[in-house]
């Protein structure tokens, strides 16, 4: 009973959260409060949401103190030179812009931590596929799978865990997987190049200087307003219909508009006298067009892309605006030395994370900002991001909480381990790989590797399989585990991107999936597991 409850539960959540019939923090907060009553132990309702709370307030503390440290860090200028970089890079093609985002965020995930990953990525990235009008969820999607290959490094967690649940050395699980997990990243790359000639396709390609548009020639849709025109003036569109990034037609430091109408901004969306041009993912698109942005931008959208700052007047994002009064160019070599330290210290474990990141956070607010007021107007511009993941991370442990708590989680494992035919023994390894796509995704890490993986590994050990084999299988699933509900980070990713999480959820899981697959074949052909 409470392994059919507990699916039921999970795919309750999901259909309604793709579907967009809920938002994230009241699925799951309404959906196990509903199934705890069902099974009928809604008396201990509280117990089970203080003690998940209880469990992922760390967790929450580090995301809301790290959002404003890497917040402050983004204001101050330290990540502008890599922006900067990346765009010569990119030269305006979304082939590279989209192996740039899978690049950087392989590299920046030699940190360990996914927040810390997203926090840069879409900081970096961002500016980028909006001024281009590319589709954020690519963004999302990319970072978050090279993230998942990249979080089986030793200091990442699962490695530990599974070295710890099965009583290994880590360098004895991790060392042989990097093959394997090597050929999983050169996919994601692929997947990238793939994804990115899929978006040139869908938008065109634009020269570094059409992209590089100066603000002042743009024009701004912005919630509620009209146009903001510069001295670039309106492009207008043949036959009265406008056409966006993705039609035939595209207008680069102007606004498209149909029947010499001009654009005006309602609610986010563009509209044209001659046909109706709707905001979608920073790109324009004309009713009856065939392009679609694929993110469902929410609060405005750009109808030309901004040079330097990347959103305009309702978003706020000042990406690359060199004149932003933040900035703090003499305090370059001192924010850069920090952040190293910070990041060193997380990886050497000299301190909790929350806590490194508690005092990262005040010490950079600090030194960069001594007014109060100073202080006061930066951690006021990282408040929304602060709620909106702490709040997340909070409705996360209602569902872990319920789930954990009423034995549902456990009930689940069981029946998957009992369905395990009797002739798959010898496959254990096998077995197990396939098994930690769908266990990490609908579980905690901790729940998969100190209560699945034990019982995996003595059923493997019965039939001669090394424990071994098996904890390197576990990690094929982590590619796709970095997009679950319940993955504190993920919020972050699509938060700062602007992305709904259905939106990321059914465009991820499917590339991230086979990420995690190409990853475990890689491994037994290799003979690792």
């Amino acid at each position: 009973m409470l392994t059919v409850l507990g699916f039921a539960m999970i795919a309750t959540f999901l259909v309604l959260i793709m579907l967009k019939k809920m938002s994230p923090i009241a699925a799951l907060v309404l959906i196990p409060a509903l199934f705890c009553v069902a099974v009928g132990q809604g008396a201990q309702l509280g117990d089970y949401v203080i003690d998940g709370v209880g469990k992922l307030a760390p967790t929450a503390a580090m995301l809301m103190f790290a959002i404003v440290y890497f917040g402050v860090m983004i204001d101050v200028g330290l990540f502008d030179p890599i922006v900067r970089g990346i765009l010569r890079f990119c030269k305006a093609d979304p082939v590279r812009v989209v192996v740039g985002t899978a690049v950087l965020a392989a590299i920046v995930s030699l940190d360990g931590d996914g927040s810390t990953t997203f926090m840069i990525t879409v900081s970096a990235m961002y500016p980028l596929y909006k001024r281009l009008g590319m589709s954020l969820v690519v963004m999302t999607g990319v970072a978050a799978t090279a993230n998942g290959v990249m979080n089986t490094l030793p200091w990442g967690g699962p490695t530990a865990r599974a070295a710890t649940a099965l009583k290994l050395d880590a360098a004895d699980i991790f060392v042989p997987m990097i093959p394997a997990l090597g050929v999983g990243l050169l996919f994601v790359f692929v997947l990238a190049y793939v994804l990115g000639r899929r978006e040139r396709k869908r938008i065109g390609y634009l020269t570094l200087d059409e992209a590089l548009v100066p603000e002042t020639d743009a024009v701004l849709v912005t919630t509620g307003g009209g146009a903001t025109k510069g001295p670039g003036g309106a492009a207008n569109g043949p036959g009265g219909a406008a056409k966006g990034a993705g039609g035939a037609s595209k207008s680069v430091g102007g606004a498209a508009t149909g029947g010499g109408g001009a654009a005006k901004g309602v609610d986010g969306a563009s509209k044209s006298v001659g046909g109706a041009a709707k905001g979608v993912g920073g790109a324009a698109t004309a009713e009856g067009g065939d392009s679609d942005g694929g993110s469902g931008e929410r609060g405005g959208s750009l109808a030309a892309a901004t040079a330097g700052t990347g959103e305009g007047e309702d978003g706020g994002f000042q990406g690359l605006d060199p004149d932003r009064a933040t900035l703090r160019p003499r305090l370059y070599w001192f924010n850069a030395a920090l952040t190293v330290a910070l990041l060193a210290a997380m990886i050497l474990e000299l301190l909790p994370i929350p806590v490194l990141f508690l005092l990262g956070a005040a010490l950079a607010l600090t030194v960069n900002y001594p007014k109060m007021a100073e202080q006061k107007e930066r951690i006021a511009a990282h408040a929304d991001n602060v709620l909106n993941v702490a709040g997340m991370v909070f409705a996360a442990a209602v569902f872990t909480g319920v789930l954990t708590g009423t034995g549902m989680v456990k009930h689940m494992a069981d029946w998957l381990v009992g369905a395990i035919p009797e002739g798959m023994g010898p496959h254990m390894a096998l077995v197990t790989g396939v098994l930690s796509l769908p266990l990490t995704y609908f579980m905690s890490n901790d729940g998969f590797y100190f209560g699945v993986l034990p019982v995996l590994a003595e059923a493997g050990a019965a039939h001669g399989v090394s424990p071994l084999e098996i904890a390197r299988a576990s990690l094929a699933g982590q590619a796709l585990h970095m997009s679950s509900p319940l993955v504190p980070a993920v919020y972050v990713l699509v938060g700062m991107a602007k992305v709904e999480f259905g939106d990321h959820t059914r465009f991820t899981v499917k590339w991230a999936a086979l990420t995690s697959l190409v990853v475990l074949a890689a491994g037994i052909l290799f003979g690792i597991v």
